[in-house]
C-alpha cells in the first residue's frame, strides 16, 4: 500500500492510499471502454488538464502532442470544445471534495489503486448513466462516421 500525498493548486494536503494494484481489482460494473491516458491523447479538455498537478500520475500518460497550457477544441479528436466549465459541475453536485477536478480525477485515481468505496460507487453510478447516450450514438451513426454527434462522442 503506497500513500500519495498531494499539493497543486487545487489541493493541499489530501493524502490518499492506493490500496489496490495499478490497472488492477475494478468494480465489475465500471467497464472503461478507453484509460486516461488514451483520453489524454485524444484531446479530452481541449489539451488542458493537470498541468500543474502530473506528478501524480504517470509522466507517459502526458507526453503527446494534445497536452497544452490553454484550452483548445482544435486538440480535441472530435474538434469540439465537449467540456462544460468546473463551476457548471459544481453547481450541478457532481464534484466532490475529494477529487475537486472531477470524475475524470476520480477516474485516474482509481485506476492507480486508490478505493474509497461510497464515492466510488457514486461516481460508477454516474458513469453508467453516461454511457446510455452511447445507445444513441450507435442508432443514429454509422460506425465511424465521426461528423455526427461530435459533442456526445
Amino acid at each position: 500500500m503506497k500513500t500519495f500525498s498531494v499539493n497543486d493548486k487545487m489541493q493541499r494536503g489530501y493524502i490518499y492510499k492506493r490500496i489496490e494494484p495499478i490497472v488492477k481489482n475494478f468494480d465489475p460494473q465500471f467497464i472503461r471502454e478507453l484509460a486516461p491516458k488514451k483520453m489524454i491523447e485524444l484531446g479530452v479538455f481541449g489539451g488542458k488538464y493537470y498541468n500543474d498537478g502530473k506528478r501524480e500520475f504517470s509522466n507517459d500518460w502526458f507526453v503527446c502532442k494534445k497536452v497544452s497550457d490553454t484550452k483548445d477544441g482544435n486538440l480535441n479528436y472530435f474538434s469540439v470544445n465537449a467540456s462544460q466549465p468546473l463551476s457548471e459541475r459544481v453547481k450541478k453536485g457532481w464534484i466532490n471534495p475529494q477529487d475537486p477536478r472531477g470524475w475524470f480525477q476520480w477516474n485516474c485515481r482509481y485506476l492507480i489503486g486508490r478505493r474509497t468505496p461510497e464515492e466510488d460507487q457514486r461516481q460508477i453510478k454516474r458513469w453508467s448513466a453516461f454511457r446510455r447516450p452511447a445507445g444513441a450514438i450507435k442508432k443514429c451513426c454509422e460506425p465511424y462516421d465521426f461528423q455526427r454527434r461530435k459533442k456526445q462522442r
